[in-house]
């Protein structure tokens, strides 16, 4: 390969601006020679600087891109009305579902406008209190609470923190009566959970920390270590990974009754590895239960030896089966409850188990007892997204909160013996649902299949195919995307705005075979899925390709990548937000390394190579082409998908952009992949999509 700098970074801002066309300058970004043979195949890869996100070069370019951008939107006139629109809906108390840990309740609740939600708890009787107030972790709001884990007896408690949006956390012990800190802070702890044995310490999984760059090395070395308590970090054991096991993800997770390890790994974000160790022998062996990563096998449960696990071992919609652990091969297990035409998910709770079924991307629960005997279909208080039904067994009263496209969140709670629900608490905000309309629609795909999608919208509004439309989507990694409230979108339905969600091909919503039917040599179904979508909601005068935005953020990201390239001619607008967008080379990044399942790697063989290469965004961007007006989104932080994805894509689509259309990136500083951002951030990133979108739709507010 060849490297050589043979344009010289020059910054040239932008001058004016007019209207729906860019009329300024973009950054010059500067071009290296570097080439990549991929069977044969000669790729040139002029950005490939941009790959070193700690570089002073790679810094200037994002303080240049970030200034015109920020000059386009700061002429936008109705800006900082979209902005204040969003932060006076936003301003409303949130509290989340309750849990019990030890003698206290705790939940999280925010104000309003709070950066970040604070974790209260409160005894019987009493008045609640602070337990962990993130908004005190930093001064800009740019460190985040990311998960606590309490002791079985509620006496200790494990949190992380995320600094500047990273996956990288620090993990920080205390005692729940004092919260006095006990021991160090541990340090480089990525992609885990935090599990209590006892009160003796935890497990958790993490990598060895690159020393430089992110974007530069990778491990498939990650590592399950137990932390005892008042012991340096160093000293932590290494219980399963490292060098000889080569897994990309492993987690560890104690039983409720203290006598199991439960180890998972896997290689991908799919099929996995089951792992079990008995805690109550010393030095016991680590007994594998499935070992072959031919399915996705996770524990829910165990009674005693009797372990009751969600599979789907010749089941593709999953199931749960019950096997004992002395005798644990796959012969011996038995249906608890069967697959049905339903994709299932499960929880525990009171001594009950809570079958979670997706029917047509909406929740319906069912209550069953351990020997699959059905107590009763939850009633709910509409068609939506349930979350919660999940607790300790010894537990009566359980909560679950319930919301969908038009309906802001709301808690109920749940007598798990008598099947009683009750209204816990609503939210107070300036919000009517009965003003709004949300329907699911069926559409085809090109190839005749049939694909769901949730249309929501002002009651009112006239179709004509003239409203402002944003069609956002994702399809990948068997997630599901379930209707949610949110208020961004809310106020974007409040301003005449339709929002479109199709359940594609790549997502969980039906099934393996529905995210098999979007992965590697089938990704493009999703493309085309998504592209049907569009068509759909242009035939039936919901809007048309002057009022349509393409939307979606990581895998989605790619989606909008793809689409806009493939069809330039789809959409006015395209937003894609910290994307998978070079599929060349995402592998050869630090978290990117576990996603084959789903993209397959341009090395895998020549096939799969001209595959990636026939959609990769970054190499299908074609000079003179009109492409839509962007605005690629990515924070510098970003360490899943590394923020080099979105810099070369911006660089090619301003190299090339065939028309006046314009082409931006917003860079957030101090910012990650998107968890644990502030509401301030959140806010002014919703404002800045809104306006950008609306402008170049020609419509004003």
């Amino acid at each position: 390969m060849k490297k050589k700098l043979i344009v010289v970074l020059h910054i040239v801002f932008a001058m004016s601006l007019n209207a729906q066309q860019f009329q300024g300058n973009y950054p010059e970004t500067a071009k290296v020679e570097q080439t990549d043979i991929f069977f044969g195949t000669e790729v040139s890869d002029p950005y490939r600087w941009l790959e070193n996100d700690l570089s002073a070069d790679t810094k200037k370019w994002v303080e240049a891109e970030n200034k015109v951008t920020f000059d386009y939107l700061a002429q936008i006139p109705f800006r900082e009305k979209l902005k204040n629109q969003l932060t006076e809906l936003w301003n409303y108390e949130k509290i989340s579902a309750p849990f019990k840990e030890g003698d206290y309740t705790y939940f999280y609740k925010n104000d309003g406008l709070q950066q970040h939600s604070v974790l209260y708890r409160q005894k019987e009787d009493a008045k609640e209190e602070v337990f962990l107030d993130p908004n005190q972790f930093s001064k800009d709001g740019s460190t985040s609470l990311a998960g606590v884990s309490f002791s079985k007896d509620g006496s200790l408690c494990a949190y992380q923190i995320s600094e500047g949006g990273s996956d990288w956390r620090k993990v920080i012990v205390m005692t729940t009566l004092d919260k006095k800190q006990v021991g160090d802070t541990l340090k480089d702890v990525k992609f885990s959970g935090l599990s209590w044995k006892n009160n003796e310490g935890f497990y958790y999984s993490s990598y060895d920390k690159p020393k430089g760059s992110e974007l530069s090395e990778m491990t498939d070395k990650h590592k399950l270590f137990f932390h005892k308590l008042n012991t340096p970090q160093n000293q932590d054991k290494l219980i399963f990974g490292g060098e000889e096991t080569q897994r990309r993800y492993i987690g560890g997770s104690v039983t409720e009754d203290q006598r199991y390890l439960v180890i998972t790994t896997a290689i991908s974000t799919t099929n996995n590895e089951l792992y079990i160790q008995d805690l109550t022998k010393p030095n016991s062996p680590i007994v594998p239960i499935l070992n072959n990563f031919e399915t996705t096998t996770y524990l829910v449960d165990n009674d005693g030896d009797n372990l009751f696990l969600l599979t789907n071992l010749n089941a593709p919609n999953n199931k749960l089966v019950k096997v004992n652990l002395k005798n644990p091969e796959t012969k011996n297990w038995k249906d608890v409850i069967p697959e049905t035409d339903n994709v299932l998910a499960m929880t525990k709770a009171g001594g009950y188990l809570f079958a979670h079924y997706l029917v047509d991307a909406l929740d319906v629960i069912i209550q069953y007892d351990y020997s699959g005997k059905k107590i009763r279909e939850i009633q709910l208080p509409g068609k939506g997204t349930a979350s919660g039904f999940s607790g300790k067994k010894n537990i009566k009263t359980i909560y679950y909160a319930f919301s969908n496209y038009v309906t802001p969140a709301t808690i109920y709670d749940f007598n798990v013996d008598s099947g009683k629900s009750n209204l816990y608490k609503k939210p107070d905000i300036k919000f009517n649902p009965d003003d709004y309309i949300s329907e699911q629609v069926f559409y085809t795909s090109h190839d005749g299949t049939r694909i769901p999608m949730m249309i929501s919208y002002k009651k009112g509004i006239d179709l004509n195919g003239k409203n402002p439309t944003i069609l956002y989507g994702y399809g990948g990694f068997n997630i599901s995307l379930t209707p949610y409230f949110s208020v961004a979108n809310a106020v974007w339905m409040d301003n005449g705005g339709v929002y479109a969600v199709p359940n594609l091909r790549g997502g969980g919503e039906y099934g393996k075979k529905w995210h098999d039917g979007g992965t590697q040599m089938n990704k493009k179904n999703v493309f085309k899925d998504f592209i049907a979508a569009a068509d759909y909601l242009k035939k039936h005068n919901y809007t048309s390709a002057d009022y349509l935005a393409i939307s979606g953020g990581s895998n989605g990201g790619l989606l909008v990548g793809a689409t806009m390239t493939m069809r330039p001619d789809v959409a006015k607008v395209a937003l894609p937000a910290v994307g998978v967008l070079d599929m060349l080379r995402y592998h050869t990044f630090t978290a990117g390394a576990g996603w084959a399942y789903d993209y397959g790697t341009a090395n895998d063989n020549k096939e799969m190579f001209e595959y990636l290469l026939s959609y990769s965004p970054v190499h299908n961007v074609k000079k003179g082409v009109c492409y839509p007006a962007t605005m690629v989104t990515t924070g510098d932080h970003d360490d899943r998908v590394v923020p080099a994805h979105s810099y070369k894509f911006a660089a090619e689509l301003q190299a090339k952009q065939g028309c006046k259309n314009p082409v931006m990136i917003r860079i957030e500083t101090k910012a990650g992949h998107g968890a644990g951002r502030s509401t301030e951030t959140i806010i002014n990133e919703a404002a800045d999509k809104f306006s950008f979108t609306l402008y170049n739709m020609g419509i004003s507010l």
